[in-house]
C-alpha cells in the first residue's frame, strides 16, 4: 500500500489558504477515486481508494501543519508502509505561484510541517510533491501570508495546480518518479535552488 499525505491545517478558517494545498490534492485524488477521507485514525482523517491501480491511502493529519510528523510516523507504522513508499504533498514558498516540482528526497528547507515529518521519521528518504505559492512580491510577514485566504486569481491558478499534483502522483504510481519528475519538474528562470519554504 502506498501512503499519500496531504499537509495543511484543520478547520475552516485555513480551508482557503495556500498552506492547505496539501489538504486540497489529497481531497482531488479522493474525488477522482469515488472515496472519503474522513475516517479518524492516527491523528488524521484517513480513506482507502484505488487510485491509478493501486491501492492507497489517503491522509490528511489533523494535528497542524507543524505537528505533522508523529501522526504521519503513526500511520505508516500502523499500515506497515515504508517511508519511500510514502509521497508527501505539500506548499512550497520556494517556488512560484504555477511551479510543481517532484523530489525523492531532500531537506526540510524552512517548511515547518516537512521538519516534522523529517523529524518524527528520522529520514528524508520520501517523495514529495510541492507545490509552488511564493508571493509575486516581496512580504514582511511570510507566516501572515501562506495563512490568508487566497483571493480569487489565486484560487483560478491554485485549481490549475491541484490538477496538476494529482497528475503527478498519479504519474509517480504508474510511471515511478523518475518520469513523473521528467514531466512535470519545471525550472523558471529566476527560481533559486535554495529550500526557503513556507515556515508554518
Amino acid at each position: 500500500m502506498r501512503l499519500i499525505v496531504g499537509l495543511g491545517n484543520p478547520g475552516m478558517d485555513y480551508a482557503w489558504t495556500p498552506h492547505n494545498l496539501g489538504f486540497m490534492v489529497v481531497d482531488r485524488l479522493a474525488e477522482r477515486a469515488s472515496a472519503r477521507v474522513e475516517r479518524p485514525e492516527a491523528r488524521a482523517y484517513v480513506g482507502r481508494a484505488q487510485l491509478a491501480g493501486h491501492e492507497v491511502l489517503l491522509a490528511k493529519p489533523q494535528t497542524y501543519m507543524n505537528a505533522s510528523g508523529p501522526s504521519v510516523r503513526e500511520l505508516l507504522e500502523r499500515f506497515e508502509c515504508d517511508p519511500a513508499q510514502m509521497i508527501v504533498v505539500m506548499d512550497e514558498a520556494a517556488l512560484p505561484w504555477g511551479t510543481l516540482r517532484i523530489r525523492e528526497r531532500g531537506s526540510a528547507g524552512g517548511h515547518n510541517g516537512l521538519k516534522s515529518v523529517i523529524g518524527a521519521l528520522g529520514t528524508d528518504e520520501f517523495l514529495r510533491v510541492r507545490i509552488g505559492i511564493r508571493p509575486e512580491h516581496e512580504t514582511g510577514d511570510l507566516a501572515e501570508y501562506v495563512l490568508r485566504p487566497m483571493r480569487k486569481a489565486q484560487l483560478e491558478v491554485a485549481a490549475e495546480m491541484i490538477e496538476q499534483a494529482a497528475d503527478a502522483v498519479e504519474a509517480i504510481l504508474t510511471e515511478g518518479p523518475g518520469r513523473a519528475m521528467s514531466r512535470f519538474n519545471r525550472r523558471p528562470e529566476d527560481e533559486s535552488d535554495e529550500d526557503v519554504g513556507a515556515g508554518l
